[in-house]
């Protein structure tokens, strides 16, 4: 289970967050190591085009904004997440006005080589969670996202969500029992 931006005490009991506020580039290299992580798989959940480097931009705008951030280490996750999904939308709404380029050439070609076992179970991991998520709604796919992925307590999902807390329970219930559904019918192997 994920750690909780514990505080630290510097001088006084400041937070990670309020140290980060202050410039502590420690402060900064500790959240940054707990939320890249959980930021970059919701995004790479929720098809970005380019999961790393959007998640690079969702830090960079943190680190523009955080002096206007007020709350808890709970709430700066949500905050966070909220960052992320707008940040997705905007790369959607991007790449939806973008002409399709012409050729698909491999972006990142490794000329050296590379571990081609690790490389294919990458690619049937991720097609196969693809195949789970696209049985559920929008709205499913998003709480799970939140929920596995991102580690996200339920009331943090609500918030980025924009939805009451038992909605979430009831999305997240729906969701699960529909994946256990497929599972068990043979619809879906793992």
């Amino acid at each position: 289970m994920r750690q909780r931006l514990p505080t630290r005490t510097q001088n006084t009991h400041e937070s990670r967050i309020e140290a980060a506020k202050d410039g502590d580039e420690r402060a900064w290299a500790e959240i940054y190591e707990e939320l890249s992580g959980p930021i970059t798989g919701y995004l790479r959940s929720k098809g970005a085009s380019d999961p790393e480097d959007l998640s690079s931009e969702v830090f960079l705008q943190v680190a523009r904004d955080i002096h206007r951030f007020d709350g808890d280490e709970s709430k700066f996750r949500s905050w966070v997440f909220v960052i992320a999904h707008r940040r997705l939308i905007d790369d959607r709404r991007s790449n939806a006005r973008r002409p399709d380029e012409i050729g698909d050439f491999p972006q990142n070609i490794d000329l050296a080589g590379g571990d081609v076992e690790e490389e294919v179970m990458a690619h049937l991991s991720e097609g196969r969670m693809r195949e789970i998520l696209d049985t559920l709604t929008e709205d499913q796919r998003q709480v799970l996202a939140l929920r596995i992925i991102a580690d996200l307590t339920l009331e943090e999902t609500a918030v980025v969500m924009h939805k009451g807390v038992s909605a979430v329970k009831a999305l997240q219930r729906r969701a699960l029992g529909s994946v256990k559904a497929s599972l068990e019918g043979g619809r879906l192997k793992l």
